[in-house]
């Protein structure tokens, strides 16, 4: 069995892998290839291109991207029709990839899109172009399969693999004397993964930083540094800001810095549900371009309330959000300081996420395979 795979982003790339190897438990003979990341292509995916090459994001900021975008497009169209997999799955990146699976569906090869777009929360007519796309989506959130049945989409929901994979049983204590952090509180600060986000959010990330070192003379933040080419950046905005002495930069792994601290500050996105299953009091903010927020303002794009994950997927709303104008280093850093402030608060919460992790926790790689073998047979 041959699949091709298109994944987008570093998230991306370790769901491909998990999907991979839970394939080739199943069958050994399978072969991989396409757009894929470091984990995918040590999981034994063939890599025709990096997924870095798909890290745009906003409304108006990829557009710089469209002909290079298109040429890639056109490109493995050309050897996929040339050669055609048996099954092709385009894992997230839904504006690059349901252009992708509508041709190769179209020439008769096998399509499945993992992980559904947000259409709950914006663009909801995008429901008719992934119908139109994949033959099958691979849902991570329990209530989209309900959205997709509604419309006759075939939908499977697989849980999340975060939600199996992450650890159950954190020792902070370890953790924060492995990065030598001291017994005082700690703050993970996650700005982003990409250099539009980390633009926009670590300044005022480190400023909030700043405002919280006025008055805790003992407390340390961490800051996960998603790329290398990251690093100058964030050194500078924390320099800036007088506070590079308290901070402990680690090289791409933010789960080991969000099991160091009491509170995670973060920028709204994937990493928010990784804090959530962990079990830490999150606070999240996010910016995107002036011209993109007035775009979805004028438009009415959004149609949620809330924007991060696991506020979408409990009762009531754990993790307060700062989005746009609302997003100051005064606010972040009170939010901050109302946590740490209240230790029964934070033990609340992580009872609360505890049960949102066991509702997602399904074996999500093992799922996923399941469903993509038996629509490739």
């Amino acid at each position: 069995m041959k699949i091709g795979l298109v994944a987008g982003e570093a998230s991306g790339d370790l769901l491909g892998a998990g999907l991979i190897r839970a394939i080739q438990a199943r069958i050994p003979g399978a072969t991989f290839e396409g757009v894929a990341g470091p984990a995918m292509v040590a999981a034994g995916c063939t890599q025709w291109e990096e997924v870095d090459a798909l890290a745009v994001f906003g409304l108006v900021e990829p557009l710089a991207e469209i002909p290079r975008l298109l040429r890639l497009r056109r490109s493995l169209v050309k050897r996929w029709k040339a050669a055609p997999p048996d099954v092709f799955v385009g894992i997230d990146a839904p504006d690059f990839n349901f252009g992708l699976e509508k041709v190769l569906r179209k020439s008769g090869i096998r399509t499945v899109h993992y992980v559904s777009p947000s259409i709950w929360a914006w663009r909801a007519g995008r429901i008719k172009t992934v119908a139109a796309a994949a033959d099958r989506v691979l849902c991570i959130l329990p209530f989209e399969k309900t959205l997709y049945d509604a419309h006759g989409v075939d939908a499977v929901f697989v849980g999340h693999p975060k939600a199996t994979s992450l650890p159950t049983d954190i020792d902070t204590d370890s953790v924060r004397e492995i990065l030598d952090l001291g017994s005082g509180p700690v703050v993970a600060i996650l700005p982003g993964s990409r250099g539009g986000e980390v633009s926009r959010l670590g300044p005022l990330f480190a400023t909030a930083a700043a405002i919280l070192a006025e008055t805790r003379d003992d407390i340390r933040f961490v800051t996960p540094i998603a790329s290398p080419k990251l690093r100058p950046l964030i050194e500078e905005q924390i320099g800036n800001a007088g506070v590079a002495d308290r901070f402990c930069l680690i090289d791409s792994d933010s789960i080991e810095a969000m099991s160091a601290a009491d509170v995670v500050l973060l920028a709204s996105g994937t990493a928010a549900l990784e804090s959530a299953l962990l079990g830490k009091p999150t606070i999240a903010a996010y910016k995107v371009a002036k011209m993109t927020a007035l775009i979805l303002r004028l438009f009415r794009l959004v149609k949620t309330d809330v924007f991060t994950l696991p506020n979408l997927l409990t009762e009531t709303p754990l993790i307060p959000e700062y989005i746009q104008e609302d997003a100051t280093p005064k606010a972040l850093a009170q939010a901050v300081a109302a946590l740490l402030d209240d230790p029964a608060r934070r033990e609340e919460i992580g009872r609360r996420f505890a049960t949102l992790r066991t509702e997602l926790a399904l074996g999500a790689d093992d799922r996923a395979a399941e469903a993509v073998i038996e629509l490739a047979t």
